[in-house]
């Protein structure tokens, strides 16, 4: 990727132009380049605009984004991993299949939850509280901090996805 997060342009083929074709993509060697035929386009270009547009596609599949205790990772798989900030073991990390699938684990808690209500989906241990965390923190989800203890978050409205902590409840 560029500076500023912008996909380069390689000998005019942008790497989404590749990524979301209708499938009809074929590379080929070439002398000293490739070709490169995108649903009936051909591009040609050197092995080193080639190896650029390769770095681009991976850079467009795959994505970080780091939020104030958890972080989000598109990985080239599709799968989406759900982690503690700044850790890096296993055990501060729960990776799902898609992040559509964390998408209907969300949909699925109540209005209102608790680590409680996210190990009924399965995931144990302090995996759950860092999703309700990642829920509250991910702009994706309409969903704030209800209580620091215990853990708890509740849905908002979606003009008010916004992290923070409720007022306590008497």
């Amino acid at each position: 990727m560029s500076p500023g997060g912008h996909l380069r342009v390689c000998s005019g083929v942008h790497p989404l132009l590749i990524e979301f074709s209708d499938g009809n993509v074929t590379a080929s060697p070439d002398g000293d380049g490739i070709v490169v035929e995108v649903d009936g386009q051909t591009h040609e270009l050197t092995r080193e605009a080639a190896a650029d547009l390769r770095e681009s596609l991976a850079d467009a599949l795959t994505e970080r984004r780091e939020f104030f205790r958890t972080a989000g990772e598109f990985r080239a798989d599709g799968s989406y991993v759900v982690s503690r900030k700044a850790a890096d073991s296993a055990g501060n990390a729960k990776v799902f299949d898609s992040f559509d699938e964390l998408v209907r684990l969300y949909d699925r808690l109540p209005d209102r939850f608790d680590a409680d209500d996210v190990g009924r989906t399965g995931i144990t241990g302090s995996r759950r509280h860092m999703l309700i965390r990642h829920f509250a923190e991910h702009p994706a989800f309409d969903c704030r901090i209800r209580r620091r203890n215990p853990l708890s978050a509740e849905k908002t409205e979606p003009d008010r996805g916004a992290e923070g902590v409720a007022e306590a409840e008497e």
